[in-house]
């Protein structure tokens, strides 16, 4: 089957049931592609790109269905000629992966806070603290909003941010979510507000699995607005999260960070983990990992959650490549 079979309420049944990705609502974002299987249950989210099928995370089923959905994802691929990549896979599929024949390795982590835990006060969160206090003297107010009646103004917010990003900049998909589409009733968004106009906004998805709660996922902002104002919209976020019991807030995957020989699976390649840690160093054009984590790390993370890429066969340069073109990133 594929999306045309597949109706959006069903995979979101799937990965809320079966997902333990943080990033697992990613999957309903526009522009994915669906497998499952007739009579058996799960789903797998891909895009097409090039000689590759590019899997996001790992199969969204039952532990004892997951490998059979696999193969036949395997089957579907080979139909096709095409070598399957699957990115953002969890640590405990890799097992999964290398058993049907992939090269696995971290190429990544995400970040969590408790949000039981988690407090503003102390030394360590004085700078966080001093820069959302300088965005409130600035005469900023966050907001809780609906798109319906904001997306205007989280539209010019976008075309700001896009501008300053320079002319060969596209705005990133697939690894990142959306504004908009068929599910954005379940989203959250917030928006802070300079003289009653958005100088920045942050949208939140759910989070499914062990760590339930929200996912701090797209977020874009007016260029040469006074700082503080993203940390001073999560800090609303937060305590509206923690006013609602919510457990953990998530802060989605940032490729090439915390990479640790410790965190490697048995088989990978160590010619793809010295080039993981080459792009940490120097990949800013393919991505900006550096300043994603230090804006992750500012919240002091209670949980570094590695995640893995597993390329069917030996690891493929191509094969990474095109997860960036299905991503949008080149």
């Amino acid at each position: 089957m594929t999306t045309s079979t597949i109706d959006l309420e069903s995979v979101r049944h799937a990965i809320s049931t079966y997902g333990d990705n943080p990033s697992g609502f990613l999957a309903l974002s526009s522009g994915n592609s669906y497998f499952s299987v007739a009579d058996a249950p799960g789903v797998i989210i891909y895009r097409t790109s090039g000689p590759y099928l590019i899997q996001f995370g790992g199969p969204f089923a039952p532990a004892d269905a997951a490998p059979e959905l696999l193969k036949e994802f395997l089957g579907f691929a080979a139909s096709q000629n095409r070598t399957v990549v699957s990115i953002q896979v969890q640590r405990s599929e890799t097992d999964l992966y290398s058993e049907h024949g992939f090269t696995v390795n971290q190429v990544g982590g995400s970040y969590a806070i408790d949000l039981a835990r988690f407090t503003l006060r102390g030394t360590k969160f004085m700078q966080l603290r001093n820069k959302t206090a300088r965005a409130a003297r600035a005469g900023l107010t966050v907001v809780e909003a609906g798109l319906d009646e904001w997306s205007d103004a989280v539209g010019a917010v976008d075309t700001a941010w896009l501008a300053g990003k320079g002319d060969h900049v596209k705005p990133l998909e697939f690894l990142v979510g959306e504004c908009g589409g068929a599910v954005q009733a379940h989203r959250r968004l917030f928006i802070g507000l300079l003289d009653g106009k958005a100088a920045g906004y942050i949208s939140y998805t759910p989070a499914y699995g062990s760590r339930p709660g929200w996912m701090h996922d797209l977020s874009r902002r007016q260029p040469d607005d006074v700082p503080g104002i993203m940390e001073a919209i999560n800090k609303t976020a937060i305590e509206t999260f923690q006013s609602e019991g919510a457990e953990w807030l998530h802060f989605g995957f940032t490729p090439f960070t915390s990479l640790s020989p410790d965190r490697e699976v048995a088989g990978a390649s160590r010619a793809f983990s010295w080039f993981t840690h080459w792009l940490w160093e120097n990949g800013s054009a393919v991505y900006p990992a550096q300043s994603q984590l230090a804006y992750k790390l500012k919240w002091a993370p209670h949980a570094i959650l590695p995640e893995y890429i597993a390329f069917q066969g030996p690891a493929q340069l191509g094969g990474l490549l095109h997860v960036f073109k299905a991503a949008n990133a080149i």
